[in-house]
């Protein structure tokens, strides 16, 4: 079996069809691959779409578990796979058709561990035709994780590559559980561990962008959740970037975005801060812990990936701590009667 598609699925009822679709119009036997679909214990009927699909084809493979989170989820996906390689696909996203043969051939053709490709971001259901040609055959640049990530850059989510399953078992690498951030933790820790990882410069996936998921979720709970799992993916990334440090192949230009990465968890948590209903005490200590690590000020920030005008006034606003305070002081305030409404 040459790949294993991982779907977390929670809740997903609208959307599990056009995805599961998507991955059947790939020109590949379904002998080739299995789609590993883990139900997170979906209280709508997501499960009722899936078995459709699963009744009619021998390589949609259901698995159900009590509510985990997406991390365990997919945890589970990696438990069941037997595929050579593994891919991971949200639910509410979908593929281009015709793509999977293109990606996996590549890889392995230049014996890769990951080979990555591109994703579009869309509010559309139907682009369903890649841009990309795929009959021609591609000559790619293999190199390790750290150059990868210092040249080229990176995306924090798991859906714009595959992995060699025999790699990521040999890594050790798993999805944290019960936490946000699992994606940026899990795709960063993987990259700085593989020698052969590629870019396929072929237009494949499609991010699709809605109101409601679970990062635009604005529940008291949930925000504070999502500030306090900021702060952990940053403490996290401090180990990451210091086991690079201490390596015999420390490489400037990968910490310098690994840090840059760093800092946008406590730029994005700073700004969520504000419209949340977290007491200003605590605010003070998560600075201080950010300040600890010299994850905070945003001395690191600003660079390749994140120069827009907006991204540096606010930051240089932000990295003046008496005047975050006074603005957490006087906004603060309306964001939590009007959350708490």
């Amino acid at each position: 079996m040459r790949l294993s598609i991982i779907i977390p699925v929670y809740n997903v009822e609208k959307y599990i069809a056009r995805c599961i679709e998507s991955l059947l119009s790939q020109d590949l036997d379904e002998n080739d691959y299995e789609i590993l679909i883990i139900n997170d214990g979906s209280k709508d009927g997501s499960l009722s779409v899936a078995k459709q699909f699963s009744d009619k084809h021998s390589n949609i493979i259901i698995h159900n578990k009590e509510n985990g989170g997406v991390g365990s989820a997919r945890n589970k996906g990696i438990d069941l796979a037997k595929g050579k390689y593994v891919y991971f696909i949200d639910p509410d996203d979908y593929l281009a058709n015709n793509v999977l043969r293109l990606i996996l051939d590549h890889s392995d053709a230049y014996e890769l561990e990951i080979l990555t490709f591109l994703s579009t971001g869309t509010s559309l259901f139907s682009l369903h035709e890649s841009a990309s040609d795929r009959n021609k055959t591609y000559a790619l640049n293999k190199m390790n994780g750290l150059d990868y990530i210092g040249s080229i850059g990176y995306k924090s989510e798991v859906w714009w590559y595959i992995i060699s399953r025999d790699f990521l078992k040999k890594s050790g690498v798993r999805f944290i559980e019960g936490r946000w951030m699992e994606d940026a933790i899990f795709t960063t820790s993987l990259f700085i561990q593989t020698h052969f990882i590629a870019q396929l410069p072929i237009d494949a996936h499609r991010h699709v962008k809605r109101v409601g998921s679970a990062m635009t979720n604005r529940e008291p709970e949930h925000y504070l959740n999502v500030i306090y799992d900021n702060e952990n993916a940053a403490l996290v990334f401090n180990s990451l970037i210091e086991s690079i440090n201490n390596s015999s192949n420390k490489n400037g230009l990968c910490i310098k975005r690994l840090k840059a990465r760093q800092q946008s968890f406590v730029f994005f948590m700073m700004i969520r801060i504000l419209k949340s209903t977290i007491e200003l005490k605590q605010v003070k200590i998560i600075i201080n812990n950010m300040s600890r690590i010299r994850a905070y000020p945003l001395n690191s920030f600003l660079g390749n990936d994140y120069n827009g005008i907006a991204y540096i006034f606010i930051s240089n606003i932000f990295n003046v701590k008496r005047l975050y305070y006074i603005i957490f002081w006087v906004i603060n305030p309306f964001f939590r009667k009007r959350t708490l409404l």
